[in-house]
């Protein structure tokens, strides 16, 4: 039986047959954002993870190189250019040779043949950018460049030097992200870094969209601070208050409390630092400021991830070669040391943070369902799989290279859980973006994070093919409740953001531009 094609795709444009899209569902907004595209300008396209932001670029590229010139797509990463080469050699009705994937591990004597010959180019950034600067390519043979999570597009990276190039070539420029950011002055810069001239933004509730978003139950589970760690606690604050109190009384602060104080104020403080000209005050003044984040820092990983990832960061400035004056006096501090054996001891007790009896429950209730749990630090994403497969769980961490994990070694990972050799993925930033991670039936956040981009990431992990579960754990009385209420500041600000922008391009074209792909 012949595979059939929804008629309405060829509302596009003949282009379309160079895309395989036997039995792809018709999606009306993916029509309607591609139609757009196609038009010719320089678009951002803000669409859900999980909702085809892939499908609109493949279509996009297909028009383009009807035309008779090269397509461009970029990545910020090899895994997931290489999850985009394998797609488009599956979808594009055209010879694999003719779509290159360039990335540092290709051969510097291939390179040139396999430039000349492609049609579409996959890379990452930096190596496209460097073979530019090298003058072994040619931006003028482009007539589309795509940039994926595009929201990267800012300062030094070396997606704004490819943008710069794309413009003064004429290159139609389509940037993909599920979130540009809530301030107005990020995607401000993002806007004018890809001379974006249209935005096309959907979320869950567009008509065009809403029926094919899968519901998604939010679920925050709150905890209280056990009796060890306010004792511990108790210990830590009396250090970190003394350090901001002279801080205060050195005029750099007007804080009374740290545990009110914004990270961001924490920032302005050390800026601040850098710029004093008296070399004892600014010598006394980075003393007290290095004492008072360090406290901090443990003193959040202690309420907020648990005992263990307390005690591995004093271990942590313990096995530090260069110990500066700051770290040594806290790791001196009797206060410090008692609170660490406090926690060691209670550790050996099998006591742990609250929010891991939450999480064990949280699974004991959904066995059999695939999830991922999001961790933002990676002595609790250790202690969590080990504390899991001690429960009899079976779960497995998902870190990044830096955390001495190959490459190899994380996509037999992700081969795994989408093949259900194990069902509970314990990952870190890295599951959140652009990776081809299945869709799961449950999303676990350890914590809240204030980033809105990382928060629409992460919750798009599940509810894709059918509803998935979002659980949500916070600590009472601590950063954790901040930093949730932030996130949900964000993402409404973000919208409305977005909406102002786009209406702002709106009233500045010209009625009369032309089309780059004419």
């Amino acid at each position: 039986m012949q595979e059939s094609i929804d008629t309405r795709w060829y509302g596009l444009g003949s282009s379309v047959e160079m895309v395989k899209l036997q039995n792809v569902s018709f999606r009306e907004y993916q029509f309607n954002i591609a139609r757009k595209v196609f038009e010719g300008m320089n678009t951002l396209v803000i669409l859900p993870t999980g909702l085809g932001k892939t499908l609109i670029g493949t279509l996009a590229i297909a028009n383009a190189i009807q035309k008779g010139k090269k397509a461009l797509i970029l990545a910020p990463t090899k895994p997931l250019s290489e999850q985009h080469h394998s797609v488009l050699r599956e979808s594009l009705s055209i010879d694999g040779e003719r779509i290159l994937l360039l990335t540092g591990a290709l051969a510097k004597s291939k390179r040139r043949e396999a430039l000349e010959r492609a049609d579409v180019i996959v890379a990452t950034p930096q190596t496209f950018a460097n073979e530019l600067k090298k003058g072994e390519i040619d931006m003028g043979d482009f007539c589309l460049a795509i940039f994926d999570e595009c929201h990267k597009a800012v300062g030094k990276y070396a997606y704004t030097y490819i943008a710069d190039e794309c413009d003064l070539k004429g290159v139609q420029m389509l940037g993909l992200t599920a979130s540009p950011g809530s301030s107005k002055e990020k995607i401000k810069k993002l806007v004018n870094a890809l001379k974006i001239e249209d935005i096309q933004i959907r979320i869950s509730t567009d008509p065009d969209v809403v029926q094919y978003v899968m519901p998604k139950h939010m679920h925050v589970v709150e905890v209280d601070k056990s009796p060890t760690i306010n004792r511990i606690a108790s210990m830590l604050r009396p250090i970190a208050e003394d350090s901001l109190g002279k801080l205060r009384g050195m005029g750099l602060t007007q804080f009374q409390h740290f545990e009110s104080m914004p990270k961001g104020r924490l920032i302005e403080m050390g800026n601040m630092i850098s710029r004093i000209q008296a070399q004892n005050f600014k010598f006394g003044a980075l003393h007290q400021y290095s004492k008072l984040l360090n406290l901090i820092h443990a003193y959040d990983l202690l309420e907020t991830e648990g005992l263990y990832a307390f005690t591995s960061y004093i271990d942590s400035l313990k096995a530090r070669e260069k110990k500066g004056k700051a770290v040594l006096s806290l790791l001196d501090n009797t206060s410090v040391i008692a609170a660490e054996q406090l926690a060691k001891a209670a550790m050996a007790e099998g006591e742990e943070h609250p929010k891991v009896s939450s999480l064990i429950s949280i699974i004991g209730a959904n066995l059999g369902k695939s999830m991922i749990v999001f961790v933002q630090y990676r002595s609790t994403i250790k202690m969590l799989v080990e504390m899991l497969n001690k429960n009899g769980v079976e779960a497995r961490a998902f870190v990044g290279k830096k955390d001495g994990v190959t490459q190899e070694h994380q996509k037999q990972t992700i081969s795994d859980f989408r093949e259900g050799k194990f069902r509970i993925l314990v990952s870190s930033s890295i599951g959140e973006e652009g990776l081809d991670i299945p869709s799961v039936d449950l999303v676990v956040f350890y914590e809240p994070i204030p980033s809105e981009i990382r928060n629409i990431q992460r919750r798009g992990r599940t509810g894709r093919l059918y509803k998935g579960e979002v659980y949500l754990l916070v600590t009472r009385q601590t950063k954790d409740q901040v930093y949730l209420m932030v996130s949900r500041q964000r993402e409404g600000k973000m919208l409305e953001v977005v909406d102002r922008m786009r209406h702002e391009l709106a009233s500045k074209r010209r009625p009369e531009k032309q089309s780059r792909l004419a």
